[in-house]
């Protein structure tokens, strides 16, 4: 069984935002997958997704703290500026975290920990709405 679909996200302001809900709302078909997987992959080079805490909103802010004091945007730092401060920041931030994730799919459901969640890393002022590839895939029912 393979599932395939493509999703359009709402735009999301800078920062660390869980978008679990927003993935799995289209993929109702993974209910019939026993044993499987799920690969989440986005279609961007200046947002990133990750997998990590999906309770408290602190881990999300601090994830922001941190990658702005590791990656600062500073232009006379970097070539790459033709759309603003944040252009070739993005583009590391993005790179240091990836560009999808891969879950385990067991009787229906994504087989993550209790407190995990899918992460829209969006690393721009204005990133705008962004695409993902969601592909399921595995044993039916």
């Amino acid at each position: 069984m393979f599932i395939q679909k493509e999703i359009q996200l709402r735009p999301h302001s800078r920062g660390f935002h869980i978008i679990t809900e927003e993935v799995l709302r289209p993929m109702g078909d993974i209910r019939d997958i026993r044993k499987g997987m799920l690969q989440v992959f986005i279609k961007h080079t200046s947002a990133s997704l990750t997998i990590n805490e999906n309770a408290d909103p602190t881990v999300r802010q601090d994830f922001e703290s941190f990658f702005n004091r590791t990656v600062p945007e500073d232009t006379r730092l970097y070539k790459h500026t033709l759309e603003g401060e944040d252009d070739m920041t993005s583009h590391i931030k993005s790179s240091l975290m990836g560009a999808s994730v891969l879950i385990p799919i067991r009787d229906g459901r994504l087989n993550m920990g209790v407190w995990q969640g899918i992460y829209l890393c969006e690393h721009r002022n204005h990133g705008g709405s962004r695409q993902l590839i969601v592909s399921a895939w595995g044993m039916p029912a």
